[in-house]
């Protein structure tokens, strides 16, 4: 795209590039810098109202990096490089999505059109869709990328770097009691494709469905029953309540023959799934519920361990000792794979409490929960699907890690509702 909206079509549009490259979701950092650059010659800088709470957020990190050397009890873990990369990565993150906001705010219509925006989301939605059936059908391919080849080892060595510039379809993993390979392409782990994809089906109704003529209803359809086997075989539950909430609030909120069609379309598309061979999978994960052992241990280890720190937080996250079953078990040099996933990993709530505190936690929300306070009667289609978004990262920071490119299209679609009408 020429035009001072490249950054934002280079993003979108070239996501899986920069995903071959090794960058996927720091592509954001890397065209903040371009974004910065315009957006100061492009003086004065409108701001969102409520945005002070994200700016608010971004300040309290930088203060909780005085804890970075510290550990809470029942927690262990040596102060390191690795520690310090993933808070520079966090705090580069949270800055460019600031900037990427700025930026997209200050283009004008003429500039970026919203229907060109809510369009190129739907372009990621079909790159999504594409990786979730790389992730199904040829769960083993994986490929070492550039960025991967030139980074030093004690970087790319780290597992949370690893997972961002390691181009991999799916992750294997034991939900269902047996190994499965979860759909994750082109994203980072396979909890964030559920998030994406969710995120971006939205969009991709309101581009090409709402806004579109038969021939692209059409696509919509049969591009949506495409999507619908990789969303099973993620195993996702925290995405099946997310599709299902988001169009019981469709219902509540249109009116008239939109909500009959609607209705009729929800009770065919429901026909067609129970009669197909996706329904008993889905039944298997329901049956298998094992995670939540695992989740409530990570919960309550990580609000325990916040409270000795409840203002400012650890600035990182932290290792628990122990799991749901023993106190004895962690990580070791012979068994990696040993322990419990990090505090914090089980959702932007967690996270954010055991990084920034209780405080960073309730700025969040305040953030999010504000744009759904301000825009909730803007009943045009972004207007609807914006305020169904921000109630989507309000559920999913429960569930999900916000980090690294789910957050990306959250503040999006917060510019999508600001730049509206």
């Amino acid at each position: 795209m020429r035009g001072p909206a490249w950054p934002i079509g280079a993003l979108l549009v070239g996501y899986p590039v920069w995903w071959a490259l090794g960058f996927g979701g720091l592509a954001v950092i890397v065209l903040a810098v371009p974004m910065g650059v315009l957006l100061w010659r492009r003086r004065p800088i409108r701001v969102p109202r409520g945005f002070g709470l994200w700016v608010l957020l971004l300040a309290g990190y930088l203060v909780s990096a005085l804890m970075l050397a510290e550990s809470p009890p029942g927690t262990y873990g040596e102060f390191g490089p690795g520690r310090i990369v993933g808070y520079v990565m966090r705090l580069a993150l949270y800055t460019a999505v600031l900037v990427m906001v700025l930026y997209l705010g200050n283009l004008t219509e003429q500039e970026l059109p919203q229907l060109r925006l809510v369009r190129m989301l739907g372009v990621l939605f079909l790159t999504t869709v594409a990786g979730g059936l790389l992730g199904v059908f040829f769960p083993a391919f994986a490929f070492t990328s550039p960025l991967e080849l030139v980074l030093p080892d004690w970087i790319s060595g780290n597992s949370f770097v690893q997972n961002l510039i390691h181009p991999t379809a799916a992750q294997t993993q034991k939900v269902l009691g047996y190994a499965m390979p979860r759909p994750e392409a082109p994203f980072e782990w396979a909890n964030a494709w559920g998030n994406n994809v969710s995120v971006l089906l939205v969009w991709f109704v309101v581009g090409w469905w709402v806004y579109g003529g038969r021939r692209h209803r059409v696509f919509v359809a049969v591009m949506v029953a495409l999507a619908a086997v990789p969303i099973v075989y993620s195993l996702n539950r925290g995405l099946w309540i997310g599709l299902g909430l988001a169009l019981a609030y469709l219902i509540v909120r249109v009116g008239g023959r939109t909500r009959v069609v609607l209705c009729g379309v929800t009770a065919v598309a429901a026909l067609a799934f129970a009669i197909s061979p996706l329904a008993p999978l889905v039944a298997q994960r329901l049956d298998k519920p094992h995670s939540n052992d695992i989740r409530a241990f990570t919960v309550s280890a990580t609000i325990a361990a916040a409270g000795h720190s409840p203002v400012i937080g650890y600035g990182n996250t932290r290792n628990a000792m122990g799991n749901h079953r023993t106190i004895t078990t962690g990580k070791t040099q012979w068994c990696q794979g040993c322990g419990h996933p990090p505090l914090g990993s089980d959702g932007q709530l967690w996270l954010l409490i055991i990084t920034q505190g209780f405080t960073g936690a309730a700025l969040y929300v305040a953030f999010f929960a504000g744009a759904i306070r301000r825009h909730w009667r803007d009943r045009s289609p972004i207007g609807l699907a914006g305020v169904l978004v921000m109630g989507l990262v309000l559920l999913y920071m429960f569930v999900y890690d916000g980090l690294v490119t789910p957050l990306s299209l959250y503040l999006i679609s917060y510019a999508l509702l600001w730049r509206n009408p």
